[in-house]
């Protein structure tokens, strides 16, 4: 079979074509099927990019939707949810891609260019993973980088896209290709395409790109985080970054609103509220200790100690249990009532309540264990249900 033209290559603003179909095959791995065509405007998954959406039409009126395209032995394949008995070989097909879709993918992965490019240069950082996912493109670099590094990259790369240069494609031969500096560059059969942005990057890549950097309007980088020696960075471009930026407007608005701020404002207010915050569980430990002291003041050495107290989390359902422990040998329980039903602590002193705790996982549907001494976790029922359980089965 012939391989498929690529009309995207030359063209990535070129949206429609005719074309004809070479193959048309179920395909069993969807339920659908999959046409090959001898030309394409459809960029097929590859290099870190997602394929193209669009459809297919059919001259019968038929249309089909492309949901993924993907490329084998220099053929595209076409990935249709169902094949029609009027889909055949030989018979020309309308083709329309989807182009916000498109232009999406464009200015993340031209945005992208920028941006490793710009870290090469600064921080000689190679881009080792590239993917561009729903939500944010992910890029991960070679070595480490500051977040006052990031930042200074941020800048000069937005930079670049305000000065709108053109992005070029090139085709260099064998000998020309020898003489080039590139980022990428390994060992690659056929002819090799060159996306060159003046002032930010030179990479082989086979990815659809804006035809200038105006037109990835900003570069963001959202999160940085250290990966396998580098960094891993999640950005977003275009009208992603625009997005982006609004819906953290809206989060500072909705912050400023809880917490009676200007938005300059909100990073003091919130340390202001953080020490608050921190000075009422310090108080809230302290009381909490004092409770417990009397709660253990009251029992009798050697009987067991099953206490329901509201509100506790599970640091404190532990300690209230240990120190129940201290005071009796008997069984000790703490419980409190939470979201999926009871939070408990069982603990005995010089015993084993890991049995018991399995057994109260079983019955109360929950999850849970430790050590042989105190075991913690959380049940579907209420208190007084698990109260009740423990009094009908602990043995001594």
């Amino acid at each position: 079979m012939q391989r498929t033209e690529k009309y995207f290559e030359p063209d990535a603003f070129r949206t429609q074509c005719e074309s004809v179909i070479l193959a048309a095959e179920p395909d069993e791995k969807t339920g659908g099927g999959r046409i090959a065509l001898d030309g394409t405007v459809f960029y097929p998954e590859g290099g870190g990019q997602p394929a193209d959406r669009g459809t297919l039409t059919l001259p019968d009126g038929t249309v089909l939707n492309v949901t993924d395209v993907h490329e084998h032995d220099g053929i595209l394949w076409h990935s249709v949810p169902s094949l029609p008995d009027t889909a055949v070989p030989g018979i020309t097909v309308e083709e329309a891609i989807d182009w916000d879709w498109r232009f999406d993918k464009m200015q993340q992965h031209t945005g992208e260019h920028i941006l490793s490019g710009i870290l090469h240069q600064m921080f000689g950082a190679e881009n080792v993973g590239f993917h561009i996912g729903s939500d944010a493109v992910r890029m991960d670099t070679s070595v480490p980088i500051s977040a006052e590094g990031l930042r200074e990259a941020e800048l000069a790369a937005n930079r670049i896209v305000w000065q709108n240069v053109p992005v070029l494609i090139t085709y260099p031969t064998r000998e020309e290709l020898a003489r080039m500096t590139y980022r990428s560059k390994k060992e690659i059969e056929g002819q090799v395409r060159i996306v060159t942005i003046p002032g930010a990057d030179v990479c082989a890549c086979c990815g659809t790109h804006t035809a200038a950097t105006g037109a990835v309007g900003q570069i963001k980088i959202l999160a940085a985080e250290n990966y396998k020696g580098g960094v891993r960075l999640s950005i977003v471009c275009g009208e992603r970054a625009l997005l982006a930026v609004q819906a953290m407007r809206q989060r500072q608005a909705d912050i400023g609103a809880l917490l009676s701020a200007k938005p300059s404002e909100t990073a003091h207010a919130v340390h202001r509220v953080y020490d608050e915050y921190t000075a009422l569980k310090f108080a809230h430990f302290g009381l909490c200790s004092e409770l417990f002291d009397a709660l253990a003041a009251q029992v009798a050495p050697g009987a067991d100690a099953i206490r329901i107290v509201p509100g506790l989390d599970p640091d404190g359902l532990h300690r209230l249990a240990a120190r129940l422990s201290e005071a009796t040998t008997g069984l000790c329980a703490a419980l409190t009532a939470n979201e999926k039903g009871t939070g408990y602590c069982l603990a005995q002193a010089g015993g084993d309540v890991r049995a018991l705790t399995k057994a109260l996982n079983t019955a109360l549907n929950g999850r849970g264990g430790g050590k042989p001494g105190i075991c913690q976790g959380s049940c579907a029922a209420a208190p007084e249900q698990v109260e009740t359980f423990l009094k009908e089965n602990h043995t001594v």
